[in-house]
């Protein structure tokens, strides 16, 4: 029987391949190690490849294109509803077939080198930050240990401890000293960090041809170009700028039976990081709105009197999105008024 497609669950050197014909019956479920996947697949060359879209899925989706392939990659969540029985690695192969073939069913694909370049720098500098607030909070309560408070706001923090340090009086003993002398010097090595991929992330956006045109819109600078551009890539893999906006949970929740419609909050699903940056430049827009009189902002104020400043900044975060699809699909200038 000829065999339509195949699908992997990848995995680090033993990956599980099941190839399917076009009545969707299993031809073959068997598992191939990693020296052994390629070879094997040149046997179907004709056939239709299916992965999950996880850790290396972009490695194997741009060699098999640069073979000759078809290749789908699919998000996780929509592979899950299609296990049947016990999970395994021959249930989720065969799982990543059936998905494959929903007719509606949206694909994500490979990222490119360049893309993949850009969401390294992002994914490293994000852990980082997540440290450093990690760090800064348990500063907080190990001082409150000792009954110094400080008021919000890293930058208080980080000028208030080396008076604390100095401070014979602050109540600190000379252990507790040489432990908070030691974590500050932990978070100024973070800080840097932080400051270094900054750097990285910059000099990307001033090469990339896209990522200079996203950052003519008003509220998007280079982090969040770059984060858009690593994420969507030229925006053809979405239907329309909605569709790229529900992609990222800035679209409301629906809850709708027996012709009675139901809208909620956003739903939040998708890219949680390129969400929280979007969101973030809506702030920008939103605080100086006042003395602004370019369209973006003179829309936003009508809104913030309608529905206040927080549904106002997701309204704006949401036109941020589909102002970006259009400008990575159709190749375009952002034409402030």
């Amino acid at each position: 029987m000829k065999v339509t497609l195949i699908g992997i669950d990848l995995a680090k050197n033993v990956f599980q391949v099941c190839g399917i014909n076009q009545a969707g019956k299993s031809v073959f479920n068997r598992a191939l190690k990693r020296s052994q996947l390629m070879a094997f697949l040149f046997k179907y060359p004709d056939s239709i490849i299916a992965m999950e879209a996880c850790s290396g899925s972009n490695y194997w989706g741009r060699e098999l294109l640069t073979k000759g392939f078809e290749v789908r990659l699919i998000p996780p969540q929509h592979v899950k509803p299609f296990v049947k029985g016990n999970k395994n690695d021959r249930n989720d192969a065969f799982a990543i077939c059936e998905a494959a073939l929903r007719p509606n069913l949206t694909f994500v694909q490979p990222r490119t080198l360049e893309q993949t370049d850009m969401i390294l720098a992002h994914r490293i500098r994000e852990r980082n930050v997540e440290n450093r607030t990690s760090l800064i909070n348990q500063i907080r309560g190990l001082l409150n240990e000792y009954g110094v408070v400080i008021a919000q706001g890293k930058e208080r923090l980080k000028l208030a401890i080396p008076e604390l340090l100095e401070n014979a009086d602050s109540g600190l003993t000379e252990i507790a000293r040489q432990h908070f002398q030691a974590l500050l010097e932990e978070w100024k090595q973070v800080d840097r960090t932080i400051k270094n991929l900054e750097k990285n992330i910059k000099s990307q956006a001033k090469l990339n041809h896209q990522t200079n045109r996203l950052m003519g819109i008003k509220g998007v600078a280079e982090i969040t170009a770059t984060a858009a551009v690593a994420f969507a890539g030229n925006g053809a893999q979405y239907h329309n700028g909605r569709h790229f906006a529900a992609n990222l949970g800035l679209v409301p929740r629906e809850y709708s039976s027996g012709g009675k419609q139901k809208l909620g909050k956003i739903t939040k699903r998708g890219n949680n990081y390129l969400r929280r940056l979007l969101v973030q430049g809506a702030w920008s827009i939103i605080r100086y709105v006042g003395n602004s009189t370019d369209r973006m902002s003179v829309w936003a104020k009508k809104l913030i009197e309608r529905r206040g400043k927080h549904k106002a900044a997701v309204a704006v975060a949401n036109k941020l999105a589909r102002i970006i699809w259009s400008m990575l699909y159709n190749q375009t200038e952002y034409r402030a008024n």
